[in-house]
């Protein structure tokens, strides 16, 4: 097992959503505050090689979370920038953590790199067996090349590159931008106002069929934090919770949280996006021990009281 207490390790989006429970997990292992180093996009725009050569320098582990991502919304209106921030920053920070002979590359994956009609539960081996979602499809591709850097480059260089790939994250801490946010903060947002404005019903995207599997932040960071100790394979591995559950679903169980008494309305003129998504996440157990420990109605709970106390300021 990779002892990190003296490790001096790189996180990207070390000051995100995932990343911020991934640093408290660091800190909590025994790595000293000063040997993590949290670039900000203010000062190091990791699409140029230069600033990646920089922020590598002296490094021994690199944790890459930073990405451009977003419900499905934002996936229609910037394909473009999702394709292109994500395969830039992970493909140059990956060269560069390799000419910098970095010890160990964790490179956080996606469950949109699988292809749209995919057996349940998704397996790792079913990841080139079709093209992804469409409105997905720049985000999960960009990040799919890099498992297939990660393979060359242990391949060819030897170079230890490890894809976990991660389903949709919640929990306290999460982004509930309305034009950017996943399904989860989107929804609280809309009963929270919804309840506040007296208002009777509330519009949801889709038909309420498409399913989806989430896990918890802090269990993520620590599924990534025992890859990182414990598993030496460019082969990409799942990291969920192997739970599913309809939009519709999700939605009543948000709403009764919050004690949301009116109407959920479907617009099926948008779109659902990925028709189902569950993992299987047996090798994640088998490999390196993961097992998400956060049930799903205590985590829903736990962000919707983490959304309302921010609220209540």
């Amino acid at each position: 097992m990779l002892n990190l207490t003296k490790k001096k390790i790189l996180v990207t989006g070390g000051a995100g959503f995932l990343g911020s429970f991934v640093v408290k997990k660091l800190l909590s292992r025994g790595v000293l505050k000063e040997h993590i180093f949290i670039p900000r996009s203010k000062e190091h725009d990791l699409r140029d090689r230069e600033e990646c050569k920089k922020v590598v320098d002296g490094r021994d582990i690199v944790i890459h979370l930073a990405a451009k991502v977003g419900g499905i919304g934002y996936n229609q209106s910037r394909p473009a920038e999702l394709f292109y921030d994500n395969l830039v920053m992970g493909t140059e920070l990956m060269e560069a953590a390799k000419n910098a002979e970095v010890e160990k590359f964790i490179a956080a994956g996606t469950i949109c790199s699988y292809p749209k009609f995919t057996t349940v539960p998704f397996r790792e081996e079913d990841l080139w067996n079709g093209y992804p979602e469409e409105t997905n499809a720049p985000y999960g591709l960009a990040k799919k090349m890099l498992s297939v850097q990660a393979a060359a480059y242990r391949s060819q260089y030897g170079f230890n590159v490890v894809v976990p790939l991660l389903v949709n994250l919640y929990g306290p801490g999460d982004n509930f931008n309305p034009e950017s946010s996943h399904v989860i903060p989107a929804l609280i947002r809309k009963f929270h106002e919804a309840k506040k404005n007296h208002e009777d019903f509330v519009v949801v995207w889709g038909t309420g069929r498409a399913s989806r599997e989430f896990l918890y932040v802090e269990d993520a960071a620590d599924g990534l934090l025992l890859a990182l100790e414990r598993y030496d394979s460019s082969d990409p591995v799942n990291l969920g919770s192997g739970m599913e559950i309809t939009i519709k679903e999700l939605a009543g169980k948000i709403a009764d949280i919050m004690e949301y008494r009116g109407e959920i309305r479907w617009d099926d003129s948008k779109p659902d996006g990925q028709p189902r998504r569950c993992l299987d996440v047996s090798n994640a157990k088998r490999e390196f021990g993961f097992e998400a420990k956060t049930g799903f109605d205590e985590g829903l709970k736990k962000t919707v009281e983490w959304y309302a106390e921010i609220n209540s300021r």
